[in-house]
């Protein structure tokens, strides 16, 4: 984004504060993601937070346990709902959630879908690499928690690394250098 020049950034800040409201309105009204993100700030209550959360869990568990024909059908689900999960963190700025939501997502995977991690072979293959690399990106992310959510955390994230090891996804995992435990 271009920065404006000292001369034409002068004269906005000098504009009749009428004429300032309405450039501001117009230039939010086109951008989608911060229209969201104002909203959620200004307009949304306290509990925003916690009832998107609740909207996202209910997400994030319905649709790992039905029946999948395919692997690959699984793995289209799992990526929509951690789009999801991204653009959340994207809007609300709530990293915790997205760790918090993105390990139980991945723990939901293991638990629901026996069949799908059991064997490392073709059609599988995807899906298990990317249960493993999204395990890696949620290991990054608790880095930059606070250290008091990391032990709220470690339960389900030595969960999420026992079904990892546990499935067909162990030599990937090996090989991107997860631990065994957390």
């Amino acid at each position: 984004m271009p920065a404006l020049s000292p001369d034409l950034r002068k004269a906005l800040l000098n504009l009749p504060q009428k004429e300032k409201d309405q450039l501001l309105t117009r230039l939010v009204a086109q951008d989608a993601v911060l229209t969201e993100q104002l909203a959620f700030r200004l307009l949304e209550g306290d509990d925003a937070l916690e009832e998107r959360r609740h909207r996202l869990r209910t997400q994030v568990d319905d649709p790992v346990r039905g029946y999948h024909q395919t692997p690959n059908d699984l793995l289209v689900v799992v990526r929509q709902l951690q789009a999801r999960l991204t653009y959340h963190t994207k809007i609300t700025g709530d990293l915790m959630g997205e760790v918090e939501l993105s390990v139980r997502l991945l723990i939901n995977v293991f638990r629901h879908q026996p069949a799908a991690v059991a064997r490392l072979h073709g059609p599988t293959q995807p899906l298990l690499t990317h249960l493993a690399r999204r395990t890696q990106e949620a290991l990054k992310q608790t880095a930059k928690l606070h250290e008091d959510y990391l032990v709220e955390l470690a339960p389900a994230v030595d969960e999420l690394l026992q079904h990892l090891y546990q499935s067909a996804a162990a030599p990937l995992a090996r090989e991107l250098g997860i631990p065994v435990k957390w």
